[in-house]
């Protein structure tokens, strides 16, 4: 069960819950604005690509400050950020050569990520609310390697990113509301 905050700093929970929420908030805007743009691979689309990847290095460093001010250990998120901001270097690249470069890039950023997402939310396991950071960190990794496969398709397309990315801004919400529930004892 993940409800055992007793052994945790209080600091750490609230400042999750409160990163999980903005998390939440992002994705599902970026979602929306992708899906608007999927049609074609052009500035805008291109910009959102750059952009959510670089979002997720920002919250990784607030989550890394989080952890390393209550005595938490930050390695796996530091390797996060690493993961990231190669991917930012990466889409720069891919954008130019289509969408089923894109989706690679994509798809090995999703399966690494993914694993570390899944690594780190076991890890926090204490913290309450992190079974949702698991399983999204499980099905990142299957969405990856279905992302990696998918650009070899006859129509390739980033509708699937937009969905991806709301999915997983929705694992977020759910940890966040979990961590609300924990820290009230419930």
């Amino acid at each position: 069960m993940d409800t055992l905050v007793g052994t945790a700093p209080t600091g750490v929970p609230a400042a999750l819950r409160k990163l999980y929420f903005l998390r939440f908030a992002f994705a599902a805007v970026w979602a929306a604005l992708l899906f608007a743009t999927a049609e074609t691979l052009g500035t805008p689309s291109a910009v959102l690509l750059l952009v959510y990847p670089l979002f997720d290095v920002a919250a990784a460093v607030v989550d890394v400050r989080s952890a390393k001010a209550n005595g938490g250990t930050a390695r796996l998120l530091y390797a996060n950020i690493a993961i990231s901001s190669l991917t930012v270097i990466g889409l720069a690249v891919a954008v130019t050569s289509g969408i089923p470069a894109v989706l690679r890039v994509w798809g090995i950023w999703a399966v690494t990520s993914g694993l570390v997402q899944l690594v780190v939310g076991a890890g926090r396991r204490k913290l309450g609310g992190q079974w949702p950071m698991i399983i999204s960190g499980a099905i990142s990794t299957a969405a990856g390697a279905s992302f990696f496969a998918q650009a070899g398709s006859d129509d390739p397309t980033l509708a699937n990113l937009a969905g991806y990315a709301f999915a997983g801004g929705v694992f977020f919400l759910v940890s966040a509301l979990r961590l609300n529930r924990t820290r009230n004892g419930e």
